[in-house]
């Protein structure tokens, strides 16, 4: 299968509620790759383990682009592909070096992010996600998530049936199980899809798919496909338009021909 050929835009926002944006995105076309981070830990903090896993991931992108042959800091698995392994080693690369800096300098303990990707690949879409931002797609009038949140909430939908009721009121909503930072190492989920040509991948933290329903996300990516730039703003008007409680951000990546 020939590489999809992608356009892409992002967009972030401080919201209704913060005083300071902790979330970060990149778009790096050159490498077909696209990331949403969600910084954690307050004051600043949660913005510089954002920061420093979008520059990570790019970093390392850029260095073995230039040099298949660089050294890597971990060894490849050998039952998955080199992309694939370059992708999981660029997000564990970044999950040291805020865990590290976390523990060298006491006003930054406890940070973490959320990272969330997608990388263009010549046999599909590689997804990769740490924590609760996520990947949704549209394809053929229809929105689908693709990852699956890491979150406490998620834990107790999947161990125990929760009413609509109960899923509303949880408590805990904003605790997640998995963060890049968290600890010394950390699991990165995979997972292989096969674009079509007009597939939109939404990549977003949760201040856009807390505050704007999965319906709403649909509706408005499908009103404004063929401008992704607009579509991208009217996703955090509505996310902000619904009380805008968390920093909003999207990239929105389009499929727009196969090879």
């Amino acid at each position: 299968m020939a590489r999809a050929r992608v356009i892409a835009t992002g967009e972030t926002n401080v919201g209704m509620k913060r005083t300071h944006n902790e979330d970060n995105f990149t778009c790096l076309d050159e490498d077909h790759l696209y990331v949403v981070a969600d910084g954690m830990g307050g004051h600043a903090s949660g913005e510089v383990a954002s920061q420093m896993a979008i520059d990570t991931l790019r970093e390392f992108f850029r260095a073995t682009t230039a040099d298949p042959e660089a050294t890597w800091p971990y060894k490849m698995d050998k039952s998955r592909g080199y992309e694939e392994n370059r992708l999981i080693t660029s997000i564990k690369l970044a999950n040291l070096r805020i865990y590290e800096a976390a523990q060298r300098d006491p006003k930054l303990r406890g940070m973490g992010t959320t990272a969330v990707g997608i990388l263009v690949v010549d046999d599909g879409v590689l997804i990769a996600h740490v924590g609760d931002s996520r990947v949704y797609r549209v394809r053929g009038g229809k929105m689908e998530q693709l990852t699956e949140d890491h979150s406490l909430l998620n834990d107790y939908i999947k161990m125990k049936r929760l009413s609509e009721e109960e899923i509303a009121n949880f408590p805990h909503k904003n605790v997640i199980v998995r963060a890049l930072g968290m600890k010394e190492t950390v699991k990165v989920d995979t997972q292989l899809d096969k674009p079509q040509p007009g597939d939109i991948y939404v990549l977003c933290s949760d201040g856009l798919c807390g505050p704007a329903s999965d319906d709403e996300i649909e509706e408005i990516v499908l009103a404004e496909q063929k401008d992704l730039k607009k579509a991208a703003s009217e996703l955090i008007n509505r996310a902000n338009s619904n009380g805008g409680p968390d920093n909003i951000t999207v990239v929105l990546a389009k499929v727009v021909g196969i090879g």
